[in-house]
């Protein structure tokens, strides 16, 4: 193998490990305060359109955890910034879709946290514009 080569082997294993933060000898993982952080702080700049949001949340919901009522609240005002209430609305309902089986109890932990911001913003839940149940759904006829 010429010196080249093997210079170029390595010199790529570490620009793929630099990317994906994967090392054989160290790992690392995120800790929730610091996504907290970096959420609400993401939400928060003033700069942000659309797009940003919806992909600040969609990166956000990727994660397997239900996001913290400030990172929900920060993104609700993000939202109020650029005038999407369809994206507010969106938003809680995947947060609610998020809490997966333990909607029971995780859900109105939410709801009352962020309740304050809601009446702040003049925002509504899902459930209070009728979004939890199908508009045209039929019961069953036995």
């Amino acid at each position: 193998m010429s010196l080249s080569k093997a210079v170029g082997g390595r010199l790529l294993r570490q620009i793929s490990k630099s990317l994906t933060g994967y090392n054989r000898n160290i790992s690392f993982r995120i800790h929730d305060d610091d996504l907290t952080c970096r959420y609400e702080c993401f939400f928060s700049r003033e700069d942000l359109d659309g797009w940003d949001i919806r992909q600040g949340m969609n990166d956000l919901l990727g994660y397997d955890a239900v996001p913290e009522p400030a990172v929900i609240v920060a993104a609700l005002h993000a939202c109020r910034r650029v005038n999407d209430y369809a994206m507010t609305v969106r938003f809680l309902e995947a947060v609610k879709d998020k809490c997966g089986g333990r909607v029971n109890e995780i859900y109105p932990y939410i709801v009352q946290e962020i309740a304050p911001t809601l009446c702040e913003l003049g925002c509504d839940l899902p459930e209070g514009l009728c979004y939890h149940k199908p508009e045209l759904y039929l019961p069953p006829q036995d």
